[in-house]
């Protein structure tokens, strides 16, 4: 426990440098944040310590990335298993997530789509869209999805079955859990972006690489792509 707090006030104090470093990140990210379109209240999480930490670490604000708390933690193991719907179907272009340099970082991601029946059995056997090695930092890390497979999501299942302890840590730690990408309504073209929520030519432009360019720069490293 006081190996944890040491970490907390660590991190405390770098949060200014870390945040006036980045300050330049903050408008992409927050320009295809998906954060407003998640359905909050859907959200859940297998194997939390306490309940509904899971929901909390998702609804936590990008400007509150490298707070501590809320803070999801695994329970009777270190597996965790969070369920993500969206209000509206998804194209999804990268998972942020902030964990911690010790044991209980989570070291694997599998991450599955549209999968509402979604329990430890199924995530283990499942083959996953896409895995992800993470790594043990405390800094946000930015995980680019293969955006091919990641077109049409309307839920997201994350599944962390292990951390860094290798076997020897049962409780994995999540602070921070956010989403980019460009939210559609049925029917209607890309709104997240707001000058170029109805035009044609714009919802084009939305779909070339350019907007591959941004949030290189937020923390950590892309593996997976």
């Amino acid at each position: 426990m006081s190996h944890h707090c040491h970490d907390e006030h660590h991190d405390h104090g770098h949060s200014h440098g870390d945040e006036h470093d980045h300050s330049d990140d903050i408008t992409p990210a927050l320009q295809f944040s998906l954060y407003q379109h998640i359905n909050f209240d859907e959200i859940v999480a297998l194997n939390e310590a306490a309940p509904h930490s899971g929901k909390a670490v998702c609804k936590k604000p990008w400007t509150e990335r490298l707070t501590i708390e809320p803070e999801l933690e695994s329970d009777a193991d270190e597996q965790l298993l969070i369920s993500i719907p969206f209000t509206g179907q998804v194209k999804l272009h990268s998972i942020l997530i902030r964990t911690s340099d010790s044991d209980s970082a989570p070291k694997t991601l599998k991450v599955l789509i549209n999968r509402e029946d979604i329990d430890f059995g199924s995530a283990e056997d499942a083959e996953g869209t896409q895995v992800f090695e993470l790594s043990r930092t405390s800094e946000v890390q930015e995980l680019p999805v293969r955006r091919a497979k990641f077109s049409a999501v309307r839920r997201l299942a994350l599944f962390f079955p292990d951390n860094f302890g290798d076997g020897d840590e049962d409780v994995t730690r999540i602070s921070y859990l956010g989403f980019k990408g460009e939210w559609m309504q049925l029917g209607r073209a890309p709104a997240n972006i707001l000058y170029e929520a109805a035009a044609n030519p714009g919802d084009h432009k939305i779909k070339g690489t350019s907007v591959n360019q941004m949030g290189s720069g937020i923390g950590g490293r892309g593996p997976g792509i």
